[in-house]
């Protein structure tokens, strides 16, 4: 399978003001004024997270990787939501289907790689699944994001374009990223908040 990546150059410094806006404050001016400048901005292609190939003979994988990105994509958006039961139950729906991933299947460097972010996604969503709330649950996200876009990536297990979104003012402004079946920004750092704030940095095509 032939993997493409696309993403926009987003304006750091604009992204960085835009994001530090009071909270309390109406976003629908920040997302009109990003949206501007990313109208603007050259397209360049752009890859945050890099991978190997494994495309060729992962079929024994790639639909409980599937299955897993779909799982993945609701704890996203209850946390966009700040719902923190629906976050429970979804990331522990991911937490079971990452278990139920046929692992063993694979051989060599692909078992290996498949191995280590199975278990980053076991223990990240387990982490949220076990979470008493919306800020604890938050803590464990951009863990459990990277790991599935980085298998979803690896083994061409993609039914979708994914986003890979970041928020500079997430993780005590240190920024952390997010992955997206949609264009649009919601940011699940942040909830209803500072709900635009954030950038795309990555697009994945199958």
């Amino acid at each position: 399978m032939k993997k493409t990546f696309f993403a926009a150059a987003v304006v750091a410094a604009f992204t960085f003001s835009a994001c530090s806006e009071n909270k309390t404050e109406n976003t629908e001016a920040v997302m009109e004024s990003t949206e501007a400048v990313e109208t603007e901005a050259t397209l360049t292609t752009n890859v945050v997270v890099e991978t190997p190939d494994y495309t060729s003979g992962s079929e024994v994988v790639e639909t409980q990787i599937e299955q897993v990105v779909d799982a993945y994509l609701k704890v996203k958006e209850a946390l966009v939501a700040s719902d923190a039961e629906a976050a429970k139950a979804a990331a522990s729906n991911v937490a079971s289907l990452a278990e139920a991933m046929p692992v063993a299947t694979l051989t060599g460097e692909q078992k290996a790689y498949a191995e280590e972010k199975r278990a980053e996604i076991q223990q990240s969503a387990s982490a949220i699944a076990q979470a008493s709330d919306v800020d604890a649950q938050r803590e464990h996200l951009e863990l459990l994001s990277e790991s599935v876009f980085s298998m979803a990536k690896a083994f061409g297990a993609a039914t979708q374009q994914l986003y890979y979104q970041h928020c500079p003012m997430a993780n005590n402004n240190q920024g952390a990223y997010w992955l997206s079946a949609n264009e649009d920004i919601r940011n699940p750092y942040f909830g209803e908040s500072m709900l635009k704030c954030g950038s795309t940095e990555e697009v994945y095509k199958n």
